[in-house]
């Protein structure tokens, strides 16, 4: 079962796309270090308050690729610099 997010998020404390890239920077390594998922920041790499992620799991079951994907989404919501907005899952 393959499973996809697009996690939109807002970086309040950004004032230049250099803040922006050092929170982006250790939130992803972090996750990739931490959870089976590859992670990219797919939209508004030019604004400095804005990201959108995409994320991808991939498992033999349905419930074994959630789990990862909410243990992702919980770890992105543990830092206090980053808020999501606009979260959706998408199923293959």
């Amino acid at each position: 079962m393959i499973g996809y997010i697009d996690c939109e998020c807002i970086i309040y404390d950004s004032q230049s796309l250099k803040d922006k890239r050092a929170v982006l920077q250790r939130v992803l390594t972090r996750i990739k270090q931490k959870y089976n998922v590859s992670i990219s920041e797919i939209e508004f790499q030019d604004t400095w308050q804005r990201t959108k992620f995409g994320i991808v799991s991939i498992s033999s079951s349905k419930v074994q690729t959630e789990r990862e994907l909410q243990n992702v989404l919980q770890f992105i919501d543990s830092f206090p610099e980053i808020e999501r907005t606009v979260t959706s899952f998408e199923w293959f």
